[in-house]
């Protein structure tokens, strides 16, 4: 009898140590399937490092041939705009300075209306309805001129100006103010709006 008690808890000993056993095996199964599982959903996600790396490689890229197709636009249109405004300015040069040519060749013209309307004032045989006319010719023509943007350089007293002026001759100057200065215009000189288009010949004081 107490042979088949002892058989008895041995065998319950045994069944008990079995059942922990698998329960140990159960839990280790367990932990080992929820790490694969961890990694699956890691591996699934991307979140690894390498992963993380690469896009912040491709982002850097992106960003780099942005940066560079973005300044070579802006340069395009700096590049374009300046043409677009070189080109108007120089169509309204041309405009402007087109009639350059013909306004000059009538430069002789206006010079012998000035030296006909002296000597008409200086004449007492020509009448004054005569003179009266020959000094409307000249100053309808004078305003004509100054429309199209021609006109008279002054001389007489102004500092000689190698840009302006052509000295043709040089005397001692009546007074001191006007050393260096023009005391006598030979030719006048005329200006097509800021272009000198023929210079004025004069008399330098000295």
């Amino acid at each position: 009898m107490v042979e088949m008690n002892k058989q008895t808890h041995a065998e319950k000993m045994h069944s008990e140590n079995g059942s922990e056993v698998t329960k140990e095996q159960d839990v280790t199964a367990n932990t080992s399937g929820k790490d694969s599982m961890t990694d699956n959903v890691t591996d699934a996600n991307g979140t690894t490092p390498a992963g993380e790396a690469s896009k912040e490689n491709e982002s850097t890229d992106f960003e780099a041939k942005y940066n560079e197709l973005n300044d070579s636009h802006l340069r395009l249109r700096a590049e374009f705009d300046n043409y677009r405004k070189r080109t108007l300015r120089e169509k309204a040069d041309l405009i402007k300075m087109g009639g350059e040519t013909a306004l000059t060749g009538l430069l002789p013209v206006i010079d012998d209306f000035e030296r006909a309307l002296d000597t008409v004032k200086k004449t007492e045989d020509v009448s004054a309805a005569v003179a009266e006319g020959v000094e409307l010719i000249y100053n309808k023509f004078m305003t004509y001129l100054a429309q199209q943007g021609v006109k008279p350089i002054e001389a007489i007293g102004q500092p000689f100006d190698t840009e302006l002026f052509e000295a043709v001759a040089t005397i001692p100057a009546p007074e001191e103010a006007l050393k260096g200065k023009i005391v006598d215009c030979v030719q006048r000189g005329y200006t097509l709006y800021d272009k000198v288009i023929r210079h004025a010949k004069v008399v330098v004081g000295e």
